[in-house]
């Protein structure tokens, strides 16, 4: 026994998946780095407010000891998306830059926002991505499910059931913004799923998600769109069954009563975190411990706060909320 003992003692301990959802004010930016080391920024939050979100993107980055992200991944040319990439690629380089192609809308400020991105990413290596591509970052499997507009036909494993909840979502009016052009992801650690869609809209989803539902169920889902009602439909959280959701809106940026009520009500739920405390949904916010950022902050802490998520390779997970550093595991 003592022989068993001491040979698992010197055993190097699994790496785990680290995903740092970071705090933009109602942007998007989550840091994730795989258990072989490699790391891949999903955009880069907004642009301005004295390198507010840059220097935060940094932060984490320190944190998760990366100097380098080995992919940056921009879902769609919004400002809150894609604006603040050359100063985040200012203070932590990337050595590939992911997207969907060409912008389908024309007007000056997205011109010039797509313009400075491709310029920042001309210094590296450049992919366009297309619905069934795989990111090829070494310990994880990420697979593209939805891109400029376009979704998976052919279910992954574990999906392609009838989704119940089509017939009771009807669709919205059609969106030709950014939005709906979305680099969506399914991350698939062992037996962990996370899906983050960007800021894909609704009828986007019921294309991904009906008739048939490809995807399956899922441990977490990155609420889309900010918690804003143009997305986040029953018939894709509710068949996604997710254990956790995260909610990466501002104070005062979406965080929608209709979301957090689709959010609360989905089948399986065991949490809902925010980033935010919703001033739009005063009396469906989680209970304070799910929120990183509140306000007015009781512990003085200012703004800023992640939400982290480490995956085990049995699929098991701890989220860690910054503002309490309190962490709850989820089997």
């Amino acid at each position: 026994m003592f022989a068993v003992l001491l040979c698992a003692s010197i055993l190097p301990a699994a790496r785990t998946l680290d995903v740092y959802v970071i705090d933009t004010e109602g942007g998007k930016a989550m840091l994730v780095v795989s258990p072989s080391g490699q790391s891949m920024l999903v955009d880069a939050g907004f642009p301005g407010f004295n390198d507010r979100d840059a220097i935060r993107i940094e932060r984490a980055a320190m944190a998760a000891g990366v100097s380098k992200f080995d992919f940056l991944v921009v879902t769609h040319y919004d400002m809150d998306h894609v604006n603040n990439v050359p100063a985040t690629v200012a203070r932590v380089p990337a050595a590939t830059f992911i997207d969907h192609g060409d912008a389908v809308v024309q007007d000056p400020v997205t011109t010039k926002a797509v313009a400075a991105y491709l310029e920042a990413a001309s210094k590296a290596k450049r992919l366009v991505v297309k619905p069934g591509d795989k990111i090829p970052i070494e310990g994880l499997d990420v697979l593209v499910v939805t891109s400029a507009g376009n979704a998976i036909k052919s279910p992954v494993k574990g999906g392609g059931v009838p989704n119940p909840y089509c017939s009771r979502t009807p669709l919205k009016s059609p969106d030709k913004e950014e939005n709906s052009q979305s680099v969506g992801l399914l991350y698939t650690f062992g037996k962990f799923r996370m899906l983050d869609l960007g800021d894909l809209t609704w009828n986007k989803e019921l294309e991904l998600m009906c008739p048939n539902n490809p995807i399956g169920a899922v441990d977490l889902f990155m609420v889309s769109h900010h918690g804003y009602d143009a997305s986040n439909s029953p018939a894709l959280i509710h068949a996604l069954h997710p254990k956790v959701t995260i909610m990466n809106n501002g104070a005062r940026k979406m965080g929608s009563p209709a979301v957090l009520k689709t959010v609360q009500a989905s089948p399986g739920l065991r949490a809902a975190y925010q980033l935010h405390w919703s001033e739009n949904a005063p009396n469906d916010n989680p209970p304070d411990e799910y929120i990183a950022n509140l306000r007015p902050m009781p512990d003085g802490k200012p703004d800023g706060q992640w939400i982290k998520v480490s995956v085990d390779p049995d699929g098991s997970f701890i989220v860690t909320n910054g503002r309490t550093e309190s962490a709850i595991a989820y089997k």
